[in-house]
């Protein structure tokens, strides 16, 4: 188990509306882009035992390891990736959902990628990976909901 960074507002929405301000501050794609890059330097050093098969995230074209800790009260979400723009959406996935409750989690849409603009410019495999990603998230949060 390594040191969760998350969550770092008090809730889901709290933090969706954080990241909709903090990429306001920028004109263009390029500007955001390079701040989705320096937010994944942000990510927690992931533990090279972990990334194996059974913690890598199919459905994105780089090469995604996730692992899932807690239960339905918390659940912690430690992710990594090959990418440097798919680390920066991790950073911005694990920053919404990674620390609350499987319920939070559970009634909170993923809100900050329309609000940011980031469905209109990610590619086709960068999209299905982000939508896989945040399937995993749902999936633990039901079934740590199953489990309690």
């Amino acid at each position: 188990m390594t040191e969760a960074p998350f969550p770092l507002e008090p809730t889901a929405a709290d933090a969706q509306a954080a990241i909709a301000e903090e990429f306001g501050f920028f004109s263009d794609w390029a500007e955001r882009y390079q701040y989705l890059i320096d937010l994944g330097r942000k990510l927690p050093p992931f533990p090279e035992a972990w990334k194996t098969e059974a913690n890598r995230l199919h459905g994105c074209q780089s090469l995604v390891w996730i692992v899932a800790e807690g239960d339905a009260h918390r659940l912690d979400f430690h992710a990594i990736s090959d990418s440097s723009i798919v680390s920066g959406l991790i950073y911005l996935v694990l920053r919404v959902y990674s620390g609350r409750s499987a319920h939070e989690i559970l009634a909170t849409q993923p809100e900050f990628i329309s609000a940011i603009g980031l469905a209109k410019h990610l590619s086709p495999t960068r999209s299905n990976g982000l939508a896989a990603l945040l399937a995993f998230i749902r999936e633990r949060a039901q079934t740590a909901l199953q489990q309690a």
